[in-house]
């Protein structure tokens, strides 16, 4: 990667020495080149001139615009082309600058080579491609993606400043399962961080975690201690509350781990694992012996609501899934901004979307104005569109609760082709 930046940038040298050498030594009269500049005005003109002639033609333009454009560039070539151009006045002094041009050679490439080993960026750049390769591996090229963290692992020593490579550092340790590695790295994170207290807390919280799967679940004083670190920063850090709790739950302190995971359920409702943390919660209170409290309806935002009913010819089992996602008006693909999921045999029945179906908080159903609701019943379970599955949808603007006014009608009744 080195050698091919100092090719290029000698390529570039190369370039800016032209530039300074072309016009002392291929110096032209002014007279000349006003000469070359009007007849290259007049042929701009012409060209222009025809374009607007095809234009009119083919009745892309009115006669109006047509008119008013020929006379602005009637104007414009007037502008352009001068009808008696200034004698050129005789002006010394190209012995000095072919004598500047000597001294140019010289300069441009030692300048560049020193200044760059002194204000470049050559590390930064290494670590930006060695994480887009990191992001680009299969799950299934463990040794390649190993090679790669041990790449920017070097990277970073050498700019250690750059959070956002010791995070994906960590994320790819955890995922070869090289826990001590990723522990460090996200205490490298942490210390990055450390002006932005929750942000470093997060990163003492994974580093725990990655210590946690290191000591095979095991509460060993080292995880402890990166688990306080976390606490004193952040008492509210969910990755160290989760860990709390999953060692409770294993410890069979079934009250400590609702305790611990109920507090991550009321301070990140959007977490993305919220529904398995709910999950545990509930498995918890069975354990117990106790019913499970009935979670609170969040209250609506803003977002959509439906209506969702089954066409006259659909003929599918109540336990067929369906899927209802929204996306942002005019887009056909990528990730949906609400997804819900039911069966059929909760048809019809009425649905509000809103931010609590957002996949993620930085796609949200609240930051559109209009989205496309499609509604599809999968007899695979598969949210991609598959032959035979049946689906429907409506567009409709993203209000508050409030203004919604009548739910918008969304009919599944048309079946995907072969």
């Amino acid at each position: 990667m080195t050698e091919t930046f100092w090719i290029v940038a000698t390529v570039f040298i190369l370039f800016a020495l032209a530039f300074v050498f072309y016009p002392v030594l291929f110096h032209r009269p002014k007279l000349r080149r006003d000469a070359d500049l009007r007849n290259q005005n007049l042929l701009a003109y012409r060209t222009r001139l025809k374009e607007l002639d095809d234009e009119y033609a083919a009745g892309t333009l009115d006669e109006d615009n047509y008119r008013q454009l020929k006379e602005e560039l009637a104007g414009s070539m007037l502008d352009d082309v001068p009808e008696n151009p200034m004698p050129e006045k005789h002006v010394p002094g190209r012995r000095s600058a072919v004598v500047v041009a000597m001294v140019a050679i010289v300069l441009l490439p030692a300048g560049t080579y020193f200044g760059y080993e002194q204000w470049g960026a050559m590390d930064e750049l290494e670590q930006f491609r060695t994480m887009q390769e990191m992001n680009a591996s299969g799950g299934d090229q463990v040794a390649r993606m190993a090679e790669l963290a041990e790449q920017l692992h070097q990277r970073l020593e050498e700019n250690p400043d750059n959070a956002e490579g010791w995070a994906m550092l960590g994320q790819t340790y955890m995922r070869i399962e090289q826990y001590p590695q990723a522990a460090e790295a996200y205490e490298r994170l942490a210390e990055v961080t450390s002006d932005d207290a929750n942000a470093s807390a997060g990163a003492l919280g994974l580093a725990a975690q990655a210590k946690f799967f290191a000591s095979q679940g095991r509460l060993t004083p080292e995880v402890q201690e990166t688990i306080d670190a976390a606490l004193t920063l952040n008492p509210d850090d969910v990755n160290a509350l989760s860990l709390l709790g999953i060692h409770a739950f294993g410890q069979e302190n079934y009250q400590q781990a609702i305790d611990y995971w109920e507090r991550i359920v009321e301070v990140a409702p959007q977490h993305p694992q919220l529904a398995s943390i709910q999950g545990g919660i509930e498995e918890a209170y069975r354990r117990l012996g106790q019913p499970a409290p009935e979670a609170a309806a969040p209250e609506p935002g803003v977002g959509v609501t439906l209506r969702i009913s089954l066409g006259d010819q659909v003929q599918v089992s109540d336990d067929t899934t369906l899927f209802v996602f929204a996306r942002p008006a005019g887009q056909t693909s990528g990730a949906p901004v609400a997804v819900a999921r039911m069966t059929a045999g909760d048809l019809p029945l009425e649905i509000r979307l809103d931010d609590n179906y957002s996949m993620s908080p930085q796609s949200t159903i609240s930051s559109q104005e209009n989205v496309v609701v499609v509604g599809r019943l999968s007899s695979s379970g598969s949210i991609n569109p598959q032959p035979g599955d049946w689906e429907g949808h409506v567009e409709a603007p993203v209000v508050s609760a409030d203004e919604q006014g009548e739910p918008a009608e969304l009919v599944i009744r048309q079946q995907i082709g072969e």
